[in-house]
């Protein structure tokens, strides 16, 4: 995810949606699901907590995201909330990797007691805080984290997440650049993520007709990227897509540089999600002009972005709050399926709701369609959705980017990949 934008404070908060209860309708209850549930569980009341960062690196991402559960609740709640009974939502910090803050926000969250978690928003807080939650029957859903790590961890069913795992960029850029016979290479970091896109890359280029002509990997401590850059140039390839972490900034630095000057800069250059940031400050103005970005996660439209706005005035800024949105919907709609809010059945019954069925757009509208049948299929704000057996949706939606003269980017497209 993305490092670029700027950090936007915000309170952490124990909100109750409760009050709600005074305004919402009666609407007819769902008929019953033929899928065998889990043994009921839960109180009658749906409690939802949320892990986003509100200190740390990431903070700029928390507001964005508690704001889009806040709107998602108060839907649900306007819509005879679920089993009869408001939704109530309680926010923690996760901070990040640097501190104990996950682990003692979730100790809290315990005490409500919380039936689901959306959140948090980093990879390395998801796979730390996974032991807990999978102990305590709590499925998780983040809608940040996008590491190819959690599609292979043992998480016993609990994990899952509204935003794709990085793996899907191979596919969503093989469909975008590899038309028309392209020529396509591509530099990696020989680990989980570079070698996970290389390997959705040559299967989407295959597809759509193009051409993976040179594949160079290098490691975490390579200083000389002299025999990277020359075999590409060899390959005269079309475009280049580049995969890296955020983390080795000086050799993204590096590898951008050499790449750009040996003439696969500017329209030919692919950066991806991790290795997309403001370069404004790190590299001279001008180096990354016409240059490619591709990023997880959907554009809110403006119909959207005004609902969390009214949830929460301060929002600047959008960025996964769609995926917390369309989180908070499935959790209520997986509970509203299963009659029952405990978190085991709640998880028994998320894959269900998000692929199969009749397809609906709303909780108000998949409440609707439950009346006379069994089986939804939840299309969200951020795309289709559709659960695999990983937890982790597929298709999923990419936004593509572009760098100005300034090394900053803006989304000037979208895709969809998987």
């Amino acid at each position: 995810m993305p490092r670029s934008r700027p950090l936007i404070a915000l309170v952490a908060a124990a909100v109750t949606i409760s009050a709600l209860a005074a305004c919402t309708a009666t609407a007819p209850m769902p008929v019953p699901t033929t899928t065998q549930s889990a043994t009921p569980s839960g109180d009658g009341v749906l409690r939802i907590g949320t892990l986003f960062p509100t200190t740390g690196a990431q903070s700029y991402l928390g507001q964005g995201q508690a704001a889009g559960v806040e709107a998602a609740v108060r839907e649900i709640n306007q819509a005879s909330g679920v089993l009869g009974k408001p939704v109530e939502v309680f926010h923690r910090d996760s901070g990040d990797a640097t501190t104990d803050t996950l682990e003692k926000s979730f100790a809290d969250l315990q005490t409500k007691p919380i039936d689901v978690i959306i959140g948090p928003s980093s990879s390395v807080l998801e796979e730390r805080l996974l032991p807990k939650v999978v102990a305590a029957g709590i499925p998780l859903i983040s809608p940040a984290a996008t590491s190819v790590r959690l599609s292979s961890l043992n998480d016993t069913g609990y994990l899952f997440r509204t935003i794709p795992s990085a793996a899907l960029q191979g596919a969503a850029l093989g469909a975008t650049i590899g038309g028309g016979k392209a020529k396509v290479a591509i530099v990696y970091l020989d680990d989980d993520t570079g070698n996970a896109v290389l390997g959705t890359l040559k299967a989407s280029l295959k597809k759509s007709g193009g051409t993976l002509v040179v594949a160079q990997k290098y490691v975490a401590d390579t200083k000389d990227f002299a025999p990277v850059i020359d075999a590409v140039k060899k390959a005269t390839p079309d475009a280049v897509v580049f995969v890296s972490p955020f983390s080795a900034m000086e050799q993204n630095k590096v590898v951008i540089t050499q790449l750009s000057a040996a003439g696969f800069g500017g329209a030919k250059l692919w950066l991806t999600s991790d290795n997309m940031a403001d370069y404004s400050q790190a590299l001279p103005a001008g180096t990354l002009t016409g240059v490619n970005g591709i990023l997880e996660g959907a554009e809110p439209d403006a119909a959207f972005t005004a609902k969390v706005k009214a949830a929460d005035p301060a929002v600047a800024n959008f960025l996964y709050s769609a995926e917390a949105y369309d989180a908070t919907v499935l959790a209520a709609l997986a509970a509203t399926v299963a009659h029952d809010d405990g978190g085991l059945s709640i998880k028994s019954r998320l894959r269900e709701v998000s692929e199969g069925g009749i397809k609906c757009t709303s909780y108000r509208e998949c409440l609707d369609v439950l009346t006379t049948r069994s089986d939804i299929d939840y299309d969200g704000i951020s795309g289709p959705i559709g659960f695999d057996r990983r937890g982790d949706p597929s298709p999923a939606h990419y936004g593509i980017y572009k760098y100005d003269a300034g090394n900053r980017f803006a989304r000037v497209s979208g895709v969809v990949g998987g």
